[in-house]
């Protein structure tokens, strides 16, 4: 084992007393010694430091030693360094030494080192190491055993050992897992990071070509894939620690107004709670409604009704627009209808969906009015937010199965339950600071004349926004400081869909109302919904606002800034508010229903609740004012800086009346009142009454060029500061700092890396792991800083519980990148990268404090007393720690600030324009902490303070600072090239300079004329610049240079085209002139212009120190100046790229489409190419009208390029139009920036699959007989048959069904000869056994042959969209397999990272992973579902569907033939994505072929190489050739409708050249989705006719027709492409019947033709089915049947069958366009880049010299064919009963059943009434007869009808075959009862049961599991079917059975046989026998009593009677009994 041995004695002749610590580095690994206490003039260390190393120790290695004075507190400072060459070690092995240190300006100091080495090398006799040894090597105490990479927070280069506390100790354990030896894990690469660079002398470029071939010498034992590189970046981003990096783009890009459309489809709802309803779908957009149809008396309405909102306003606004769907019960003229329940979501949340769209998904409808009723039912819908630009792929819609799982698609991201809660959102306000004045003053003196008192000129009030609804607090009348304590309470779903709150105070006013300030809350940050998550909260805490300037003026034009529309250019107040939720639990009685918005008052809360009040110090110092816009005038100016409003002198305070109290010194009074109240007086003058100074002395600026001024301010700089109390929550601000440090960190290395892949250099992969490294160490770094503030006081529950989360987050993200880092190899850099995006967007998005504390601090530049442009810094950036890590990135440093115009006036061409370029030093922090606050600033100055008599002026922070120390510099400016640069005059071309600023100097380039790539090879120098500070800060760090490009008018101002920095490479003058640093390298930078790129320049800039010597002592500038243009000085050669001579070949073709130059029409086009200054220009066209190509093909010229590729000058080409009298005027030009793609490669000859194809590098050929096409990826269905020269045998045997597997796959060695049978067709019995197993499960047995008559056009385009959606699946299927297993591996790993209690463990990751898991398994059931389905599938020949234009899959067809549009006109800016489709002014069609010369003689040897033709041989020749087009238009979907009603009438226009063709008299009714079905004939003449272009337009029956979309074809390049996209080609070959052959040749013709045209032998076919082509052998079958089924002999199917292999084929194979279908968006010049619809078709072409074609396929829409569908109601039973019986009060019902084909109501048909049924039964025997049209192929029925009386003609609807059945309750003289309901879908529906009691509700409820049978396959159905309502719980119940009979016939057998209705003739039905019981009480009131009181009450009433007639006797008796007894008495 080889190791390096240091032993550090000691350190000698230190300076003063303290504490010192030494660091040893080697290969990048470095140790720290123990810390050497209190020592004096020696520090004895005696540590040895031991590195066990992999590879031999080179002579050229390093080994560096650092000593430091050690502090606990601050960073350490550095002593001095010494770094030492091992040469003398690896030679002798042993080498003691005492050696003085050098500093950081590289002097060497007294202090001396005195060290021990040894090296012990391989063949050493120390042994190996034992296992634990190295844990003590050095003695680590207190960690400081580091393992030290460039730390990824600090930004200093020296940290305290203790900083970076990683000891090795906790990760041992990893290196013995992971099995790769420690070295693996350590970072062992010999580079040190580049800010450590800084103080040597070397590059600060690192080269990437050094890095390697170190690495790679040092990877010697090492696996590559374990190397790591950091920092390697380009001298733009080398900043050191007193300068911060400035941003580029300069214009606010929100606030601008954007193109959105939305696309609503409602398709259809389900389980609508409430009885027999109309409902009607009410889809709203703020404030835009749009209504559906109504449909009758359903619970299930189907509409598919398709809207479109059309918004033109800023992107913030929109995607806080609320989409409000709400179902409406019977909504009519009269009534409005009674509210169902309501969806509501935001916009924002559809578009940052996949794709920006919801498809096909079910909203859960909600009661607003009743929160605890629970789901109101289910509607589907898609939604769509498409903005410019966005492309929408809509998924492939086919014939859709409707077995929709609802609760599996429900319209919720991913992420959110499907059981939302309802929750209350407290919004509580407590009141208000700093408002401004919001009234004149004039009126308020009027006011205080006649009242006597002043007022506060302001009545604010606060209003909160929120999911659609607001509230508003109480109106505080006149107060700048208003307190409210209310809070406002909404009632919404949690989570809610809604992204953002919105709070702003607004001002009371008579007139209209007006915001002060806006403040969004985005719940996403206050919230989060892990399993450790919290609900959203925020504060108590202040909200700052910031707007317009804050003095008050009548029409206040960034009145928007206010709403929160833009970049506030002004802080316009604080609100102190608080955020809480509380879910409801909506069981509980004492809720209020209603989501009402509530304001309640809440008690005030305490001062200190937000924090304790401190004194903070901002202090600003203006180095350097330039770039002044010479607009601004010649007067004085002045700078002013505020934070809140303190430092604010013109508007600032407005003081409250309640308050006034005496100014202090006058100068105080911008300071709130409240806050003075805090300060008292004495402690104020303790301080030495500090004041403020917020502005810089009024100054006048001089000229530096025409364009700018500057402000003279040379030694002398202006410093301000303001002191303010604020409450003190600067925790906040610091993880926020360290988070964003840690993502600036990580941006900058994705950014290396990616240049690094840009730029096609060595090993990204190792820079990527340095990433990754840099990223855990950060993470971890942030774990334990902020671990310490855990427990605070004035800390909100939001700062708690988001520190918890953050913590855990970046725990999580440093555990995932070093497993990341592990996992980076070469192949998967680039996936990973997309990963690491994501990471730094995640960190983003914690960095961004919800919670504000200290406001922004604002710049201002002011003249005149006028505010005229700001810059806004957030205070963070600039706030102080004592912990580096936490400090503000631009705190202490100096950063260059572009001050912009404010609001409105900063769009567009104003807001690229720099007001004012600062360079500005600030500092913030408590008052406490201000010793340091100076020392950021570059050395060499004195302070001047006001002059002021007090005591303690010591203190006072200076007014202006004087340097004493400056340097002279020259600053040469090697301005080689620009390109791509935007267009800035009408002729579509610029006349660019470049203009050069650094500090107060600018110069020009020359004006090159005419063009967008300037070459300018000019050196301007700058000569006597100076700079202020010290050298050695100067040399790390210089100024940056800013570099202006303009297009030079010949009248007026020359105009803006775009702006980049760069930064020098600075030589001193004690440094020596050369490599590696000098001479430095030309670079690419990118030019902005606002937000967009506006081109690159190619360009070197070096800063030399000028020396007591003067310039002299400078590099000489050598090189001729150029007598023509006066002294111009070149680039030097040293700095210019060293060139080649390279030839390039042009092929011209022609030129397309030229529209008018100047009102004249093109007549005689030339084209010009141009590269670097060299050219050919094409021959002249005579008369472009009759023929516009060219008659020479080939040109060439020759020109020296640079031989690195990526400094390729661009190719220019123009078209000009040669007019009489020898006049020439531009018609438009291209640019080709990038040559690569044309660079042509020499043949490879060992590679046997290629031959001597010759490609060029992107695939793309010029020689046509040769070459594969990498340029596209074949789509997921094409053919995986894989490359090889075996001999492959294919059997295609067509005669039977075949199951088709998935994909066959063939895998050769290239070399074999093998014979291989790839078999298409699985054996018999397999087939079987799946028959049987399919039989098994219960299913149908489908007929398995399809009756060939049936089969048309349309069952091939059906099934070939099964097979395309299954192929999708399939992929789905396997991506998600993918990411599980990657998952997994992920997860594995970290458990085998550290195996104690990760945070993560039991974290989200475990959720999200089991969401993952669900979601990919129901995927992956699809894709197995599908397949089964497959294989019953019955065979019908398929064609390919592509969702996607033809030419994208074929690359455009540029296989050699390539268009190059020609651009003229001024670019667009009016937009960030200006499209550039209206510059184009005409195509160029040619081809360009560059190589270096000398070029090889094989291939002119060539066989047939025509040297005229150059490298273009065997092209095509291009006279005028005529064409017979056949189009094919199959349907449109998605329409954008035309019409007022949603709808559109669309028909087919069809344009090619002068012909045209209308459809108009077809057009389809009322239809956004039509099926045309048609083709058409067009005979063409190419290539003066060759853009096809196909429209569809709205039909009208008044007006013009309006334009839906259109959509172009450029048919010339499909024509001439070796794809042969003419006339796509079958899978099989057949004669007759719906897949007959459409080309005029044959396959075997075709065949012949393209082997000759390659150049290989013609196919050779063999006995047995076998044909040989290129020694590739294939089979198939060799028989054919004709019309009379004869069989017959043919070799076609064998030829088919090479053709569609014949990608196969070596040398010249590629892959032929299949029989297709392309889908293509309609575009509408008006509303560019939104799609309009997608429309369905492909074209056909045959060459009229070829024999005719036969005529075109008939794809015609099927007809639906006319059935009738018989069904009777025999019984019901247990149908619940409804009513009491009359008299007696018994439960029965009036049964009758109701039933219709859904879409039919208005056709629905009742039973007779069944009355009276007291157990449920029902006896019926009624028929019901149902005519309806049906599609078979697409499952619907469709339907003809008007829509309304005022229709003109029907509309043709699509609807899902459904039956409804309904049984009610018959009322006489109320509403009828609904009882219950069951929907059959006719081609899925349950068998019924064969008895009532077999019948339960399960048939409904497991639908999904039970077999299911199709009426239109079984034709007769009998069975018990169970009716179902919904009860109150929204719970199904069973509410009765029907015994039915289903009979479906076609309209023919429905003629033969006809029956009657309900049971009338003919075919009548029995009368049923009902119970007597059963008829009216008032037609036979004697049959009633008998029924009802008889059998009922039989004994009763004999009792009664019974009774009666005993009392009867009993009373005759009594009557009779005085008679009797008289007449017994007198004995009568």
């Amino acid at each position: 084992m080889m190791a390096l041995t240091v032993h550090l004695k000691s350190v000698a002749n230190l300076r003063g007393k303290g504490d010192r610590v030494a660091k040893v580095t080697f290969r990048g690994l470095s140790f720290y010694s123990r810390v050497a206490a209190n020592c004096e003039e020696v520090a004895h260390f005696n540590e040895i430091f031991r590195w066990p190393i992999a590879s031999r120790l080179d002579g050229s290695e390093m080994l560096e030693i650092q000593v430091y004075n050690y502090s606990k507190v601050f960073s350490n400072r550095s002593v001095g360094n010494f770094c030492m060459v091992l040469q003398k070690v690896a030679e002798e092995g042993h080498l003691e030494l005492t050696e003085t240190l050098i500093d950081d300006n590289n002097t060497s100091i007294n202090t001396s080192v005195t060290i021990e080495i040894r090296y012990q090398s391989i063949d050493g006799t120390e042994g190996t190491w034992s296992n634990g040894e190295h844990l003590d090597v050095p003695d680590d105490r207190d960690g400081m055993f580091t393992f030290e990479t460039d730390s990824l927070l600090s930004g200093q280069s020296q940290r305290s050992g203790a900083s970076t506390k990683r000891s090795l100790q906790g990760s041992i354990p990893t290196f013995r897992k992971s099995g790769k030896g420690v070295f693996a894990s350590m970072k062992l690469g010999k580079i040190r990071s580049s800010k450590d660079d800084h103080k040597k002398d070397e590059p600060a470029v690192l080269d990437m070509e050094d890095l390697d071939k170190k690495a790679i010498r040092l990877a010697g034992m090492l696996e590559p894939d374990t190397i790591s590189l950091a920092s390697v970046t380009a001298v733009t981003t080398n900043i050191s620690n007193k300068r911060s990096k400035p941003d580029i783009k300069m214009e606010p890009s929100s606030g601008r107004p954007v193109d959105y459309q939305i696309s609503i489809t409602i398709i259809e709802a389900r389980q609508l709670i409430g009885l027999n309803m109309d409902p009607v779908v009410c889809v709203e957009i703020g404030d835009d409604k749009k209504y559906t149809s109504m449909k009758e008396s359903t619970n299930c309405p189907y509409y598919n009704e398709y809207f479109v909102f059309d918004f033109h306003v800023p992107p913030d606004v929109m995607f806080d627009k609320i989409i409000k769907l709400s179902v409406i019960h019977s909504k009519n003229l009269l009534r409005s209808g009674t509210l169902v329940g309501t969806f509501k979501m935001d916009v924002g949340t559809v578009y940052h969906q996949p794709e920006h769209q919801f498809y096909h998904k079910w909203a859960i409808l909600s009661d607003p009015v009743d929160i605890t009723a629970g789901c109101k039912g289910y509607l589907k819908c898609d939604v769509a937010v498409v903005g410019k630009g966005d492309n929408i792929k809509t998924p492939h819609k086919a014939n859709e199965t409707d077995e929709d799982d609802i609760e599996g698609n429900l319209l919720l991201p991913e992420g959110i339950p499907a059981e939302r809660q309802w929750a209350r959102f407290y919004v509580k306000v407590y009141r208000a600071e700093g408002l401004p004045k919001m009234n004149t003053s004039i009126m308020a003196n009027v006011k205080k004349a006649f009242i006597g008192e002043n007022r506060d000129l302001v009545d604010p009030y606060v209003q909160v926004h929120f999911s659609g609804q607001k509230g508003k607090t109480s109106v505080q009348k006149s107060s700048y400081e208003p307190i409210w304590n209310e809070q406002i309470v909404f009632t919404e779903l949690f989570p809610p869909l809604c992204k953002r709150m919105k709070v702003q105070i607004r001002d009371s006013d008579k007139v209209n109302d007006v915001a002060i300030g806006t403040h969004f809350i985005d719940l996403r940050k206050i919230s989060n919904d892990g399993d450790k998550g919290f609900l959203p909260t925020l504060g108590p805490a202040w909200a700052n606002m910031y707007g317009s300037t804050r003095q008050y003026t009548l029409m206040d034009e960034h009145q928007d800034l206010n709403d929160g529309l833009g970049e506030g250019v002004s802080f316009r107040a604080r609100l102190l508010l608080s955020v809480a939720v509380e879910i409801l639990d909506t069981t509980s009685p004492e809720i209020l229903s209603s989501t009402e918005v509530q304001v309640d008052s809440v008690s005030n809360i305490s001062e200190s609740a937000t924090g304790k009040m401190e004194e903070f110090f901002l202090f600003g110092a203006f180095l350097e004012a330039t770039m002044i816009d010479r607009k601004i005038g010649d007067k004085p100016i002045t700078f002013e800086i505020t934070i809140g409003n303190y430092g604010n002198q013109i508007d600032g305070t407005s003081k409250p009346s309640s308050l006034r109290k005496k100014k202090k010194d006058g100068e105080n009074n911008e300071e709130d009142s409240e806050l003075i109240q805090n300060s008292s007086e004495d402690e104020a003058d303790e301080e030495g009454d500090m004041d403020s100074v917020s502005c810089t002395p009024l100054m006048k600026p001089v000229i530096t060029d025409r364009n700018y001024f500057h402000l003279p301010y040379f030694e002398k700089k202006p410093c301000v500061y303001i002191k303010s109390w604020w409450q003190d929550q600067r925790r906040r601000l610091y993880n926020s700092n360290m988070m964003d440090k840690i993502a600036d960190k990580l941006e900058e290395g994705i950014n290396d890396v990616q240049e690094i892949i840009k730029t096609e250099k060595a090993f990204p992969e190792r820079r990527l792991r340095g990433v990754l490294e840099e990223l855990s160490i950060g993470c971890s770094r942030f774990v334990n800083l902020a671990n310490k503030d855990l427990n605070q006081a004035g800390r909100t529950k939001l700062d708690r519980e988001r520190l918890k989360s953050c913590m855990r987050e970046m725990e999580n993200m440093g555990q995932q990148a070093k497993q990341m880092r592990t996992q980076v190899k070469k192949n998967t850099v680039k996936d990973r990268l997309k990963l690491v995006q994501n990471f730094l967007q995640r960190l983003r998005f914690l960095a961004d404090e919800p919670q504000h504390s200290i406001p922004d601090v604002f710049v201002w530049m002011m003249s005149n007393n006028k505010r005229i442009a700001y810059a806004r810094i957030p205070s963070k950036d600039i706030l102080y720690s004592l912990v580096d890590e936490e400090t503000g990135r631009d705190c202490g440093k100096v950063k260059a600030v572009f001050l912009k115009l404010p609001g409105k006036k900063g769009f567009g061409p104003a807001g690229w324009t720099v007001q004012a370029k600062l360079e500005l030093y600030l500092w913030l922090g408590l008052n406490k902490q201000r010793k340091d606050f100076l020392s950021g600033l570059p050395n060499g100055f004195d302070e001047i303070k006001v002059a002021k008599t007090t005591p303690y002026l010591h203190s006072a922070p200076p007014v202006s600072l004087v340097y004493e120390m400056k340097q002279v510099f020259q600053l040469r400016a090697h301005m080689y090239q620009a390109r791509s640069l935007f267009a800035a005059d009408s002729s579509g071309l610029s006349d660019p300079f470049a203009r050069v600023f650094f500090s107060t100097h600018s110069q020009v380039t020359e004006v090159l004329s005419e063009t967008l790539c300037p070459t300018w090879d000019q050196l301007l120098v700058f000569d006597d610049v100076e700079l202020f500070g010290e050298a050695s800060e100067l040399r790390d760090d210089p100024p940056i240079i800013v570099v202006e490009i303009y297009d030079q008018d010949t009248v007026g101002k020359a105009e803006f085209i775009g702006r980049t920095f760069a930064k020098p490479t600075i030589k001193m003058c004690d440094e020596h002139y050369g490599p590696p640093r000098f001479p430095p390298q030309l670079e690419y930078f990118q030019i902005y212009r606002g937000n967009c790129t506006a081109g690159e320049l190619l360009a070197a800039f070096e800063l030399l120190q000028i020396g007591q010597g003067g310039t002299a002592d400078l590099p000489p500038l050598e090189g001729p100046t150029d007598t023509e243009h006066g002294p111009i000085i070149a680039v030097p050669l040293g700095i210019r790229p060293v060139l080649s001579r390279y030839r390039i070949e042009v092929l011209f073709w022609g030129l397309r489409d030229l529209k008018r130059v100047n009102l004249a029409q093109v007549d005689r086009p030339r084209v010009d190419i141009e590269c670097a200054g060299r050219g050919v220009q094409s021959v002249l066209i005579q008369n472009y009208k009759k023929n516009p190509n060219f008659s020479t093909l080939v040109k060439w010229f020759e020109v020296d390029l640079p031989e690195n590729e990526l400094l390729h000058p661009p190719l220019n080409i123009r078209v000009v139009d040669c007019r009489a009298f020898g006049r020439y005027t531009l018609v438009g030009s291209h640019a080709v920036t990038c040559l690569r793609r044309f660079l042509y490669c020499a043949p490879d000859n060992t590679s046997s699959n290629w031959g001597s194809a010759a490609k060029l590098m992107n695939g793309y050929m010029v020689l046509t007989n040769g070459g594969s096409q990498h340029g596209f990826s074949p789509s997921v269905s094409s053919r995986t048959f894989s490359h090889s020269t075996g001999d492959i045998i294919v059997n295609m045997d067509s005669m039977e069904p075949a199951v088709r597997k998935m994909d066959t796959c063939v895998k050769l060695d290239a070399t074999s000869d093998a014979v291989v049978k790839v078999d298409m067709i699985e054996d018999e019995s397999e087939k079987e056994k799946k028959k049987k197993k399919k039989k098994k499960k219960g299913a149908v047995d489908e007929e398995d042959e399809t009756d060939e008559s049936v089969l048309d056009w349309w069952s091939k385009y059906f099934a070939s969209i099964e097979t395309m959606k299954e192929a999708l699946r399939a992929q789905e299927a396997a991506l998600a397999e993918a990411e599980e297993r990657e998952d997994l591996e992920i997860a594995a790993e970290a458990a085998d990272i550290k195996s104690d209690d990760l945070v993560w463990k039991g974290s989200r990751l475990k959720e999200r992973n089991k969401e993952k898991r669900n979601a990919k398994d129901k995927k992956k059931v699809h894709a197995v579902d599908g397949i089964e389905k497959r294989m019953v599938k019955p065979k019908v020949d398929e064609m390919m569907v592509y969702n996607k234009e033809l030419e994208n899959e074929y690359g455009q067809f540029e296989d050699w033939l390539h268009t190059f549009n020609l651009y003229r006109g001024k670019a667009g800016d009016n937009d960030e994505h200006a499209l550039d489709d209206d510059r184009i002014v005409g195509r160029f069609k040619g081809s360009l072929c560059m190589y270096k010369l000398p070029l090889s003689e094989e291939i002119t040897r060539d066989v047939g190489f025509d040297p005229n033709m150059g490298m273009f041989q065997s092209i095509p020749h291009n006279d005028p050739i005529n064409v017979l087009v056949r189009v094919y238009v199959v349907r449109a979907t998605d329409l954008h409708p035309a019409d007022i009603n949603g709808k559109a009438d669309p028909y087919v226009v069809i344009k090619l050249g002068k012909s045209e063709v209308k459809d108009k008299e077809n057009y389809i009714s009322k239809q956004l989705n039509p099926v045309f079905g048609k083709s058409f004939d067009i005979e063409a003449t190419f290539p003066m006719e060759s853009m096809l272009t196909v429209s569809v337009y709205d039909w009208d029956l008044v007006g013009t027709d309006d334009l839906i979309g259109e959509t172009k074809i450029d048919l010339e390049n499909r024509f001439y492409s070796k794809y042969r996209a003419t006339c796509g080609i079958s899978s099989t070959y057949s004669l007759h019947g719906y897949n007959v052959w459409r080309d005029p040749l044959k396959p075997s013709q075709i065949l012949a033709k393209l082997c000759k045209e390659g150049k290989i032998d013609s196919p050779q076919y063999g006995p047995g089915g076998k044909v040989k082509v290129a020694n590739r052998i294939f089979v198939g079958p060799t028989e054919i049947e004709d019309e009379n089924g004869l069989k017959k002999q043919t070799e076609e199917h064998l030829a088919l069958t090479v053709l569609n292999h014949w990608e196969d084929i070596p040398r010249v194979g590629c892959r032929l366009v299949p029989e297709h279908v392309e889908t293509r968006p309609l575009l509408n010049p008006d509303k560019p880049g939104i799609e309009q619809g997608r429309i369905e078709m492909w074209v056909d072409m045959f060459p009229m010299d070829m024999p005719a074609p036969g005529p075109a396929i008939d794809i015609s829409p099927r007809k639906p064919k006319s059935f009738e569908l018989r069904v009777i109601i025999w019984n019901t039973d247990d149908v619940i009963l409804e009513d009491d019986a009359f008299l007696t009060g018994e439960k029965m019902s009036d049964i009758y059943v109701r039933g219709w084909l859904k879409g039919q109501q208005e056709d629905r048909q009742d039973t007779d009434v069944h009355y009276h049924s007291l157990t449920g039964e029902g006896n019926f025997n009624w028929r019901f007869v149902f005519p309806f049209d049906y599609l078979m192929a697409e499952e619907k029925i469709v339907i003809s009808k008007k829509e309304s009386m005022f229709s003109w003609d029907e509309t043709e609807y699509k609807i899902p075959a459904r039956l409804t059945l309904q049984v009610w309750d018959a009322d006489h003289f109320s509403a009828d009862d609904f009882l219950g309901a069951i929907e059959l879908d006719l081609n899925r529906f349950p068998r019924g049961a064969k008895t009532s009691k077999q019948c339960s509700i399960d048939l409904i409820r497991n639908e999904q599991e039970l077999p299911s049978i199709s009426i239109f396959k079984q034709k007769r159905v009998k069975g018990w079917w169970p009716f179902v309502a919904r009860d109150e719980n929204d719970e199904m119940e069973l509410t009765g059975k029907v015994e039915a009979e289903l009979h479906l016939v076609t309209a023919e057998e429905a003629e033969k046989s006809p029956v009657g209705l309900g049971r009338n003739e003919p075919d009548p039905l029995e009368k049923p026998n009902r119970p007597d019981t059963s008829f009216m009480w008032f037609l036979g009131p004697l049959k009633s009593i008998r029924y009802f009181l008889w059998n009922n009450y039989r004994w009763l009433i004999l009792k009664v009677l019974g009774v009666i007639l005993l009392i009867l006797m009993l009373g005759l008796f009594l009557y009779s009994i005085p008679g009797y007894l008289v007449k017994k008495m007198l004995g009568v």
